[in-house]
């Protein structure tokens, strides 16, 4: 029975990829006539032509193609297996590693990490940065997956999955103040300050859509891309701030905030990105089963 040489597998890739057997030879650091003798030999192994010659180029054949479609899989999944073993620490415990773009809502994530946090098993390390930092890191196998506020396309490059962990309900809240009458909206958004999100939120295009339908410009006191910072704010000022609940939970609770009115046609999503990968960390199987609402991926 023939079996599959992976050091053949290999040449037969690179030479494929640099279309030109002197090219591929001199970047593998052998002989072109040793080169030439391990593509034969595949070919007999697998008893098919994988190159045509033409004008001096190496051309692939229908056959050809297949075979380099199954080997850029398998060295895929080498790298990544060794970037895994790589990333990973020594013992039993298991290490998830996070990212997070700046402007996610640190109460989200710590309710959506939490079962994690009470596992002595388990270590996390977060990171935060720019969406595009960290899908290049999430691409580099350093993270395991990336919390985002948007969804990301998929395409033959990058493969990733974008799962919607959640969506939250928005609200205009404020300080409360004694003796202030109800909030009407959206008219009162003409002389009542406002706390926003940043032109990038996808919570602030729609609310921006509401108040052009209702032919309101409302006093925008402060535009701030962190929700973390737009949390503050609305403590600290007597603007209203349009945010998730989920950001000031625990004002609300306690009573410093309250809700002035809720937006039901504005609902902010929270997403978790993934690579499409062989062997991903099974941690994420336990944190997606409990709170994954569906695969966005497009």
């Amino acid at each position: 029975m023939s079996f599959l040489n992976y050091h053949h597998l290999r040449y037969f890739r690179a030479v494929a990829n640099a279309n030109n057997l002197t090219r591929a030879a001199r970047d593998l650091n052998i002989s072109q006539s040793a080169l030439s003798i391990q593509l034969r030999k595949l070919e007999e192994s697998l008893g098919q032509k994988l190159f045509d010659r033409q004008h001096k180029k190496l051309v692939l054949t229908g056959t050809g193609q297949l075979v380099l479609s199954y080997a850029e899989t398998i060295f895929r999944s080498g790298e990544e297996l060794m970037d895994t073993l790589r990333h990973q620490t020594g013992g039993r415990r298991q290490i998830l590693r996070v990212g997070s773009v700046a402007t996610m809502s640190r109460n989200f994530q710590i309710e959506f990490l939490r079962p994690l946090l009470r596992n002595p098993e388990v270590g996390l390390v977060i990171r935060s940065g720019s969406l595009r930092e960290l899908l290049e890191q999430l691409e580099a196998h350093t993270l395991d997956f990336v919390f985002s506020n948007l969804p990301v396309r998929r395409d033959a490059r990058t493969r990733w999955h974008c799962h919607l962990l959640d969506e939250q309900p928005v609200s205009l809240v404020g300080r409360k103040i004694k003796g202030a009458r109800r909030f009407k909206f959206p008219g009162d958004l003409k002389t009542t300050p406002v706390l926003l999100p940043s032109l990038e939120s996808n919570i602030r295009a729609a609310f921006d859509l509401l108040m052009d339908q209702a032919g309101i410009h409302p006093i925008i006191a402060a535009e701030v891309d962190d929700m973390a910072m737009l949390r503050l704010l609305a403590r600290d000022s007597t603007a209203l701030a349009l945010v998730p609940r989920v950001v000031v939970r625990d004002e609300l609770r306690d009573g410093l905030l309250v809700e002035r009115y809720r937006l039901p046609l504005i609902k902010k999503s929270f997403y978790a990105i993934t690579p499409d990968r062989h062997f991903p960390n099974l941690l994420l199987r336990q944190l997606f089963g409990q709170h994954e609402k569906k695969d966005v991926s497009s």
